[in-house]
């Protein structure tokens, strides 16, 4: 469930339970747990502010909650010039709408961290501030400064609190597969990508995926999203054990999922927590997500694959080593994820991972775990490998791709 590759001991994890049972029997008895809401200041919620009282020409601007097929159809009725006016003064919203096209995005997400760049260099600067919060700031500023590297293609992006964003590898346009990584616990815009062991953040995972797939299917147009964009639980505490954040989460991913350009067809990799987020957002993804794969994971949320209810094919590997298989599978008043995905009960393909090392290591090139990524992110279903060595995890599966069972 965490980004980390050390182990936290069972005994801490049965602490933790117990403390979740006490959070639950107060919030049962009248308690309230305290809600993480957005400051009115923050930059996102301010930029919503703008938008919603805002006109271009005549009109009105439509609703940035409006239906991803509603704001498709705005942005078509805009001149080139106004759409780009829009992205210079709207940047943080522009930036974030489903339905917005995605080189418009792309441009704004590039202003809107220009801008993010700027406050942190003032913080820098300002003496008000504790050396901690200076250094804070330097090394917002130093992500920010990464993010806008030449070529890079931001999805998304809010500095607000800790910071969300999304970053795509490949041309998302004219991808005729998509795949979306999904990253677990304490993942922010300071944890988005890493210069040591890469694979082991959203952007290296996602890169690493993107590059696999091509060696996998060199014929097949795809393109892959680095999916930091919803709050992920900090550490492993309350949150980490309930599905308040995943249930958020879920909300935003059947979005993304619904509104991507095309009609690609797309797949989910989920890491840990993040395969919490994909249990939950199962059964209101959109049909055009065939599969849904995941990866240390501590539970779906419910207690079989049927549960789910969904016609993507779910697969799911775990690692001999990985310290998630600790962890008590269960599910009780709300705390827990359910059945082990990866167990002959729960109905899952169950994939090797012969290679990977440890919680985080599913994405690192060499690996069975990558490999067997790729091959579905392309739709090459026969060359995937099986965690018992035989073809269970394959059957019912045509040649082309299309699904005959489960």
């Amino acid at each position: 469930m965490t980004s980390f590759d050390s182990s936290p001991t069972l005994n801490a994890w049965r602490a933790l339970l117990a403390i979740a049972v006490v959070f639950v029997m107060l919030a049962s008895t009248g308690w309230t747990a305290v809600q993480h809401q957005r400051d009115p200041g923050e930059p996102l919620k301010v930029a919503l502010s703008a938008w919603e009282r805002g006109r271009i020409g005549a009109h009105d601007l439509p609703s940035p909650n409006a239906s991803a097929k509603r704001l498709a159809a705005f942005f078509a009725s805009l001149s080139s010039a106004q759409q780009r006016r829009l992205a210079i003064r709207y940047p943080l919203v522009v930036g974030n709408l489903n339905g917005a096209p995605v080189t418009l995005r792309y441009r704004a997400n590039r202003l809107a961290l220009l801008q993010a760049r700027g406050v942190e260099e003032r913080r820098m600067q300002d003496s008000r501030l504790s050396a901690d919060g200076r250094q804070q700031a330097s090394r917002r500023m130093g992500r920010f400064e990464s993010m806008l590297g030449s070529g890079r293609q931001i999805l998304a992006f809010d500095p607000s609190g800790k910071g969300r964003a999304a970053e795509v590898f490949g041309d998302l346009d004219r991808a005729k597969r998509v795949s979306v990584v999904v990253p677990g616990v304490d993942t922010n815009v300071l944890t988005f990508e890493k210069t040591n062991r890469s694979y082991t953040a959203p952007v290296g995972m996602a890169e690493s995926l993107y590059s696999a797939e091509q060696k996998a299917g060199p014929g097949t147009r795809t393109a892959v999203i680095a999916w930091a964009d919803y709050t992920s639980p900090a550490g492993l505490g309350v949150d980490a054990a309930i599905g308040k954040l995943a249930e958020d989460g879920a909300v935003r991913l059947s979005a993304l999922t619904a509104a991507l350009p095309g009609k690609s067809k797309v797949s989910l990799f989920c890491h840990s927590y993040g395969s919490v987020v994909c249990g939950v957002a199962a059964h209101t993804l959109p049909g055009r997500v065939t599969d849904v794969a995941v990866a240390g994971s501590p539970g779906m949320r419910v207690g079989s694959a049927e549960q789910l209810h969904t016609d993507a094919r779910v697969w799911a590997m775990r690692d001999q080593d990985d310290w998630i298989q600790d962890v008590p599978y269960m599910a009780v008043g709300g705390l827990g994820h359910g059945a082990d995905p990866v167990t002959r009960a729960f109905g899952a393909r169950v994939l090797s991972s012969s290679g990977a090392v440890g919680h985080a290591g599913y994405f690192q090139p060499g690996t069975e775990s990558l490999d067997n990524f790729a091959d579905i992110g392309v739709g090459s279903y026969r060359a995937v490998t099986c965690a018992d060595g035989a073809t269970a995890c394959r059957s019912g599966i045509a040649s082309s791709g299309v699904s005959m069972a489960g």
